[in-house]
């Protein structure tokens, strides 16, 4: 059968079709009619254009169809389209019971004694999980900000890095350890996407292989995900929504944007702040020191202070948070 010939209504029919390749044909007439009104005198008139089109007017025309419909029962509705949002689940670092938490060393520019005071108490706990939270790596080399002349190139940075990590490692040679992506850590993506594109994804490319984490026995935890210790979630803190940038209270920042339990970092501050919901529910939050230097290039007088944390987990997920303070003299006391 010969192509019907190509009518003014046909083209704009035609046209409509391709651009609401799912629409039911009585809603595209009615909007031929409307926008085209000289053109096509009725609704049928127009629908009639659009079910040639699709082929819906007998087996004689479906042969023919210019742009076919998938064919549907009365009144079935077009599905919706697939989902592109992901799964977002917590981390559940499960099988600890002793868990060290330190957080913002910012390698290379940590603090070595903060770090063995830290590191000390928590032998002395014995701990058998230890969670590094965030901001491990400073990456000060590909920051976007202005780089001062004399800081070392992203390779040395690197290579103290994987120094740290060893050295925490053969300290705690049979614990579980998991490495949370910071928003330091975070920099290295950033300047992927922005630099080169095209490397993003490649396995060589990753910040866990960059670390060496798998030859170290280390876990890596990236996406923002909430790391939970028995029933304790635990933010590295750039995660939550932006605002108060520097709350006087760190702790109290955090329950704000979060009106729930949680323990963070970030902030370089030790902190707890303790609010009781509508039920009388126990609210507990607590933001953890850091273990990097205290005055750094950019903010000589930071009011930041060494801590780290220690947290005990009991079968049924309940938990007792303990917050350190490291002192001046180098002496851990609690917060």
């Amino acid at each position: 059968m010969p192509a019907p010939n190509r009518t003014r209504a046909r083209d704009l029919a035609l046209e409509l079709c391709k651009q609401f390749p799912d629409a039911p044909s009585l809603q595209l007439a009615r909007k031929l009619r409307k926008d085209h009104p000289v053109v096509f005198h009725s609704t049928e008139y127009a629908r009639d254009k659009i079910r040639h089109i699709r082929g819906a007017k007998g087996n004689r025309l479906r042969s023919n169809a210019e742009l076919p419909r998938t064919p549907r029962s009365a009144g079935e509705l077009p599905p919706m389209p697939p989902s592109l949002a992901e799964p977002f689940e917590p981390f559940v670092m499960d099988g600890c019971q002793r868990v060290g938490v330190i957080s913002d060393l910012h390698v290379p520019f940590h603090s070595d004694k903060a770090i063995d005071a830290a590191l000390a108490k928590l032998e002395d706990n014995e701990i058998d999980g230890l969670l590094i939270n965030g901001d491990y790596c400073d990456f000060y080399a590909i920051s976007r900000y202005e780089k001062h002349p004399d800081a070392r190139s992203f390779a040395d940075e690197l290579k103290f890095c994987i120094e740290g990590l060893r050295h925490i490692r053969a300290r705690f040679p049979k614990a579980r350890v998991v490495f949370k992506l910071g928003n330091h850590e975070e920099r290295f993506d950033s300047f992927i996407f922005q630099r080169a594109p095209e490397l993003y994804g490649v396995d060589a490319c990753r910040i866990q292989d960059l670390l060496k984490l798998s030859s170290m026995g280390i876990e890596c935890v990236t996406d923002q995900r909430p790391i939970l210790l028995g029933k304790l979630p635990v933010l590295h803190g750039h995660e939550l929504a932006k605002g108060i940038s520097a709350p006087v209270n760190p702790a109290r920042g955090a329950f704000l944007r979060t009106i729930h339990t949680v323990a963070v970092g970030h902030s370089h501050r030790t902190s707890t702040h303790v609010e009781p919901d509508m039920f009388g529910r126990e609210v507990a939050v607590w933001s953890v020191g850091c273990l990097c230097g205290l005055n750094p290039r950019y903010n000589r007088f930071a009011k930041s202070n060494h801590g780290f944390a220690y947290v005990s987990v009991s079968a049924n997920g309940d938990f007792d948070f303990e917050n350190y303070r490291v002192s001046r003299d180098w002496k851990v006391r609690t917060a």
